[in-house]
């Protein structure tokens, strides 16, 4: 390397702005810690190219990261890994921020747990028996969503608490795993709750016989009748079941 290409090395380490400059492997390891299995040398390059970060070149032609390169970086990857944002996306917002303006607050792309209809004593409702929706979770999905380990799951499914429809979990499933995590960490453990199940498989079982008739009828306005029928009488299966408990624990 002449003398000449030395120097313009020392001025690019210095930055424009007198700030430090990384080199890619630099770079690499201050971002691994926060983003393990998706930073890599490659992926860097991979941005630049995309128009993403535009680091310094030497006069060599070796790569110059500044701190703001670095943050761009890290604002890409956390927008691609928590709200799975596409990348022209990602540079909409970059280049928002590069004109000095906000970028548009990110609206989470993965599911949330549906909001429940409570009654005014904080039991559920009829119309939360009644809500339907259509989620469908894969088990990483679930996994990630609910913060629970795979093997939590595993004792969920063994315990037949959860059960996946041709590989999916529902909304219900999301709930249950959630709630199994809680009570895990007072050192209740799945196979605790086979008894729960039990009592609400014999719940199922009252409500389904109080709907049966309705149900065999051919008549659309009765099969929405028995649904309704349904909805109530749960309602009130586990608002006397909470209350039961609750009496219950007020006893010497």
């Amino acid at each position: 390397m002449t003398a000449e290409n030395r120097a313009a090395e020392r001025t690019v380490e210095e930055s424009a702005d007198g700030g430090e400059l990384f080199n890619i492997g630099q770079v690499l390891d201050l971002l691994r810690a926060d983003f393990p299995g998706l930073i890599s040398i490659p992926k860097i390059r991979l941005l630049e190219q995309d128009g993403l970060i535009t680091p310094h070149r030497t006069a060599s032609g070796y790569r110059k990261f500044s701190h703001r390169d670095v943050e761009r970086i890290r604002y890409v990857l956390r927008m691609q890994r928590d709200h799975y944002l596409p990348k022209k996306v990602i540079a909409e917002h970059l280049d928002a921020m590069d004109r000095g303006l906000e970028p548009p607050e990110a609206a989470p792309v993965v599911p949330t747990v549906p909001t429940v209809s409570l009654a005014s004593d904080g039991t559920p409702s009829a119309d939360s028996f009644r809500r339907t929706d259509n989620l469908r979770l894969s088990r990483k999905e679930l996994v990630k969503i609910a913060e629970v380990s795979d093997e939590l799951l595993r004792e969920l499914e063994d315990a037949r608490l959860i059960t996946a429809v041709r590989g999916y979990y529902d909304s219900d499933a999301l709930v249950i795993a959630q709630t199994a995590k809680e009570l895990a960490e007072f050192g209740i453990e799945p196979r605790h709750l086979r008894g729960m199940k039990a009592a609400a498989d014999r719940e199922v079982g009252l409500v389904q016989q109080i709907v049966a008739p309705q149900l065999r009828t051919n008549d659309p306005a009765a099969r929405a009748r028995a649904e309704e029928t349904a909805a109530e009488v749960a309602a009130l299966s586990v608002r006397l079941h909470a209350t039961l408990i609750k009496a219950g624990l007020k006893r010497p």
